[in-house]
């Protein structure tokens, strides 16, 4: 088992993270607060779905849970994106970000699905 921090799909959910935490931080205060804070939390979960993903037995679960975050920041990003809180240069950057990291979970999961072994009855 490789350590967590190691893994790419942890260091470009990382990148993903502190990426989101700096544009979040120019949102106007009716949304830096509400939408802005629900994509930091997502981005945090999701990280901490990758480490749980990293350290359990089936992983398939922990990627599923880390995929869903990753689904909720894009819907949450393209909102924010909308209502003119980011601009569409910086939009486009996070989500080529979020395309490498689905990728690589997508790929993950497909590997571990491999792996997976099913107990006689």
């Amino acid at each position: 088992m490789a350590l967590y921090y190691n893994l790419p799909v942890y260091k470009s959910s990382y990148q993903l993270t502190r990426m989101l935490f700096l544009a979040t931080e120019n949102f106007s205060r009716q949304y830096k607060y509400t939408t802005g804070q629900q994509i930091k939390n997502e981005a945090m979960i999701l990280i901490k779905n990758i480490y749980r993903a990293n350290k359990a037995l089936d992983k398939v679960p922990q990627i599923e849970k880390a995929r869903e975050n990753l689904e909720m920041i894009k819907l949450q990003l393209r909102l924010t994106q909308d209502m003119d809180n980011l601009n569409l240069l910086k939009f486009v950057e996070i989500n080529l970000v979020i395309e490498e990291v689905s990728k690589q979970l997508t790929n993950w999961e497909k590997y571990s699905k491999g792996k997976t072994v099913s107990m006689p009855p």
